[in-house]
């Protein structure tokens, strides 16, 4: 019997376990999923426990219910890839042999990359809301704020869910003022890059949410070091910024293994073509979601658009044909701006973020690059679908793997190439 095997059982990995589980023959192959974690968790849940929106049951599940029932779970910590013998080898030194290999170990924090950071203020003036352990850990922290200088920094780029922190940012305005804190609050946003907003027409449609929020922005800030004496952040250029309470993401890496297995680039991302997902060393190795080196957003939605094409590509190789599906880069994603509105992006390797309608052309009910309650609610409903029905690999209605222009203003001259629609 052949061996189709996951490494990862997150939002990716499950997801793949589905698609294939429904196209393989399990007379022909089986498939086994290795994660050394036994709980899934739902990430972009992690943004609402600080501020008390959501507990621990809204955002944990048992990974071993989410899998297909024709996925046999391994529960193991991954020690290496040997990709010319086509197996890998578990920390017990158990041999799984693969005909072949989906990469889905996702991306995880790295704070001992950065000098002081896990000095005497981690977990007391410093925190971060990427795992389940930081969120609740600041949302402690931020029951006993009085006020002071709160500071959310980004570290480095890439990171997973890229406007997660901006989120933070609004939404702790939003509760701030809500416990009559804001005004003895000065808050901070401190970037590695040009802007809280990269691409110009995100920048013009959203930049006065910063200036309407009292945020102040520091850009162009390359961390160097965290001093927890003096409590304040150095970059490398010697400029300076003081906290009271520091809410940090951290450097991100991908998995160790994979830089131990040879596979890695210089973050621990698995090198992939970023149109058909097959590994550019080893053609049969494919890699999905936070795993890969793509030029895309580290987010869910991603993991959603690429899994029916890796899964096309996937059958393809298997068959002896040519991968002829391709991943277009599409993303998209809710950001929250506070007082129960939010904001909708839906954009590609080719086009940013523009105005216009989702899902439904020039009926939404969701608007494009605008402030409303409905996108809100439309972030609120997604922990449902993402239980429900993008872990099982299922379609969410109008919403294709690939990105539509129809519907979206799109200015003249501003795409590179034209995405299918």
């Amino acid at each position: 019997m052949k061996q189709l095997l996951i490494l990862g059982a997150g939002t990716a990995g499950t997801m793949m376990a589905h698609h294939l589980s429904r196209q393989l023959d399990s007379a022909d192959w089986q498939i086994k999923v290795v994660d050394e974690e036994p709980e899934h968790y739902y990430q972009p849940g992690f943004l609402f426990v600080p501020f008390g929106l959501y507990s621990t049951g809204d955002v944990v599940r048992p990974k071993r219910r989410l899998l297909p029932a024709g996925a046999e779970f391994i529960q193991a910590k991954i020690e290496r890839i040997e990709p010319e013998a086509n197996r890998v080898f578990l920390s017990d030194n158990t041999e799984l042999p693969y005909d072949v290999l989906i990469v889905a170990t996702g991306t995880r924090l790295a704070p001992e990359e950065v000098e002081g950071m896990t000095g005497p203020d981690w977990r007391r003036r410093i925190h971060e809301f990427y795992t389940l352990e930081g969120a609740r850990a600041l949302a402690a922290a931020l029951q006993q704020w009085t006020g002071g200088r709160l500071v959310v920094q980004v570290t480095e780029m890439p990171i997973k869910c890229p406007v997660a922190p901006l989120e933070f940012a609004f939404l702790a305005d939003w509760w701030l003022q809500t416990r009559r804190l804001r005004d003895r609050t000065e808050l901070v946003y401190v970037t590695p890059l040009s802007g809280a907003f990269t691409k110009p027409l995100a920048a013009s449609a959203l930049g006065h949410l910063l200036q309407q929020k009292r945020i102040q922005v520091v850009t162009d800030f390359a961390t160097a070091q965290v001093d927890p004496a003096q409590h304040r952040l150095i970059s490398w250029d010697g400029r300076e910024v003081a906290y009271d309470l520091l809410v940090t993401v951290p450097p991100n890496m991908g998995a160790a293994m994979l830089g131990a297995s040879g596979l890695g680039d210089e973050f621990n991302y698995l090198p992939t073509d970023k149109h058909t997902l097959q590994a550019k060393q080893f053609p049969n190795i494919f890699a999905i979601g936070d795993a890969t080196d793509l030029p895309t957003s580290k987010a869910g939605s991603v993991a959603h658009f690429q899994a029916p094409v890796l899964t096309a590509n996937v059958l393809s190789f298997i068959r002896g044909q040519p991968l002829q599906a391709r991943f277009d880069g599409h993303a998209n994603c809710f950001v929250e701006s506070g007082y129960g509105k939010a904001v909708l992006l839906d954009f590609n390797y080719d086009l940013e973020p523009v105005p216009g309608w989702f899902p439904i052309p020039w009926i939404g009910p969701l608007q494009l690059l605008a402030e409303s309650r409905l996108n809100h609610w439309g972030k609120l409903a997604f922990k449902w679908i993402y239980w429900h029905l993008l872990l099982q690999g299922r379609p969410i209605p109008f919403v294709p793997h690939a990105m539509s222009l129809a519907g979206k203003k799109v200015p003249a001259g501003l795409l590179k190439l034209k995405p299918a629609a």
